[in-house]
């Protein structure tokens, strides 16, 4: 999501879901600069169970990093975004956040509101926008097409080489290699991205169609650190930087 140009009626960057993490129990537990993408991620782990409840990488675009037109570019694509939360879904946050709970009926009626913030609020961009988007960060034009849409889901596992060679073995389009961690006790792959279609406005006004990457699926291996005795939950931003190749269209 970007994070400096205009986003409309949604709080900017990873402040749209930092209203929804925190009052849902989960707390920021580290920063990470992905600088080759212009890019900061946030990891968010839960308070009661950080282990055995998904953690959240949330990122976030450096959109005055880029020069030329970008900024305008951007902010002709994401300044219509609607904040899918509506007046009630708020107050729902606000009271869960002060309480730490919520009665049975209030937390479904807020639910949907919630699932719709992973989403595309946006109006569909201009097809010239999102090209010169994509030709300098392939992250932005993502945003472009997908919104705040989960860019990847991550499922934890015991062995990922034997993981690799299974999906290989099924015919599955995986990451040529396994990032490790600086530590060595974290490990991901991926799949590549799916091509969905997508809408774009063309110069004369009309709706074109066009295929672009959409979301992947990760896996990671996570060993004890020795110096907690607990899992090891960090990220490590060189391996980030590599996942998110997996929406490039050459990956």
């Amino acid at each position: 999501m970007p994070g400096d140009a205009p986003t409309g009626a949604l709080p900017p960057g990873a402040d749209a879901f930092a209203r929804i993490l925190g009052p849902l129990g989960y707390r920021r537990v580290g920063v990470y600069p992905l600088d080759r993408l212009r890019m900061t991620g946030f990891a968010w782990c839960h308070d009661e169970n950080p282990e055995g409840i998904a953690q959240y990488f949330v990122s976030e675009l450096h959109v005055e990093r880029f020069g030329g037109d970008f900024w305008d570019i951007a902010g002709r694509v994401f300044g219509s975004t609607r904040d899918p939360l509506d007046d009630a879904a708020k107050a729902a946050l606000a009271r869960l956040g002060a309480r730490g709970w919520l009665p049975s009926d209030e937390a479904a009626d807020m639910l949907p509101a919630l699932v719709s913030a992973f989403g595309c609020h946006h109006d569909a961009p201009a097809l010239a926008d999102y090209e010169a988007l994509k030709h300098e960060s392939d992250e932005a034009a993502w945003i472009a097409t997908e919104g705040n849409a989960f860019n990847h889901g991550t499922d934890r596992v015991e062995d990922i080489d034997t993981l690799v060679q299974n999906q290989r073995k099924a015919g599955r389009a995986m990451k040529d290699r396994i990032e490790i961690s600086g530590s060595g006790r974290v490990r991901q792959t991926a799949t590549r991205a799916d091509l969905v279609e997508r809408t774009f406005r063309a110069e004369d006004g009309s709706e074109i169609r066009r295929a672009v990457p959409g979301s992947f699926y990760e896996f990671i291996s996570r060993d004890i650190d020795p110096g907690t005795g607990r899992l090891d939950l960090r990220f490590d931003s060189a391996n980030a930087q590599g996942i998110f190749r997996m929406t490039a269209l050459d990956a």
